[in-house]
């Protein structure tokens, strides 16, 4: 039997990024005067990350699609709640992004897929290679994608990596029904519309029966017969939002083929002297630098005198 192969870490960056955003207090400073404490708090996250599983394969996924996302094609208002990020934030962001890619870990964006589509991608890529995935993010969406039982998905410092298993148990439908499931119940926070009168329960309890939304539309008539609150209702209901449903799949379905192209998803070392000089301009100090210096030399990273040098 052959060996497994490595796990491939997944990184939802954004979650990480504006938690830092609004948690943190404005201490940090770039040199332009732009407040950097979500920088401060990403790195530290990441540099966490890395110590903690010292991953072998590693990408990072970055949204930059708000608003001209293919979604948009499908549905205008999708996400039409969100704001775009002001200079200051998106200038944080485009550091986490800079940051990232020193620390060698490959950095991905797509204008017009989103972070999941791009994560999707590269766990399909993974699985098809052997890879055991681990998807980091605290985004339920991307549960959909743990169709290995060696699946996880992993909010690091919130909740424990949680297989299908534990999603089936948390949220009462298998990963490969999630996009079924919130077509159904809709998803204000992306501003989907769901099926009206249909919440939580009823959905999961429609795709217990039905096992997906092409089933379920497919059963018609028989709807009415389940043992369920309102069903004799269900199937009238169905077939006048049957367009609606189906599009509300395309949006919640994540893409597997986001154009990512080919990247190298084998960790690089720390360039260590570009970090050196991003600490400065972010005005982070010291102290994430030398963990970062402490990491490499755990890794048997050549040490340059860099590392220490000043301006």
């Amino acid at each position: 039997m052959a060996a497994q192969k490595p796990p491939l870490y997944l990184v939802d960056a954004s979650i990480y990024i504006f938690r830092h955003y609004f948690t943190l207090p404005p201490r940090w400073y770039s040199g332009e005067g732009y407040p950097t404490q979500a920088v401060y708090g990403y790195l530290g996250f990441l540099l966490g990350l890395l110590e903690q599983v010292q991953p072998q394969f590693m990408a990072v996924a970055f949204d930059e699609s708000l608003g001209q996302c293919f979604r948009n094609t499908i549905y205008p208002d999708y996400k039409a709640n969100r704001e775009l990020p002001d200079d200051a934030l998106a200038f944080q962001l485009r550091a986490c992004a800079e940051v990232t890619t020193i620390l060698g870990i490959s950095t991905l964006a797509s204008d017009t897929h989103e972070a999941d589509d791009i994560i999707g991608t590269l766990a399909e890529r993974g699985r098809s290679g052997g890879h055991p995935i681990a998807v980091i993010s605290g985004d339920k969406d991307l549960a959909q994608l743990l169709l290995d039982d060696d699946a996880l998905l992993w909010d690091v410092g919130r909740t424990p990596a949680r297989d299908r298993f534990a999603i089936k148990g948390e949220l009462g439908v298998w990963p490969e029904q999630l996009a079924d499931y919130l077509a159904l119940v809709g998803d204000r926070v992306d501003n989907i519309p769901g099926l009206p009168g249909v919440g939580a329960k009823t959905a999961i309890e429609l795709l217990a029966h039905c096992t997906s939304l092409d089933g379920l539309i497919a059963a018609g008539p028989d709807i009415a017969n389940l043992p369920l609150r309102g069903a004799k209702q269900l199937p009238e209901k169905i077939a006048a939002h049957r367009q609606q449903l189906l599009m509300a799949r395309s949006l919640t379905r994540i893409a597997l083929d986001a154009p990512v192209g080919e990247p190298a998803l084998q960790c690089a070392p720390i360039a260590l002297d570009k970090l050196h000089d991003f600490c400065q301009r972010m005005g982070l100090g010291v102290t994430l630098k030398n963990r970062a210096v402490k990491l490499a030399h755990a890794r048997g990273q050549h040490i340059v005198k860099e590392a220490s040098h000043t301006r």
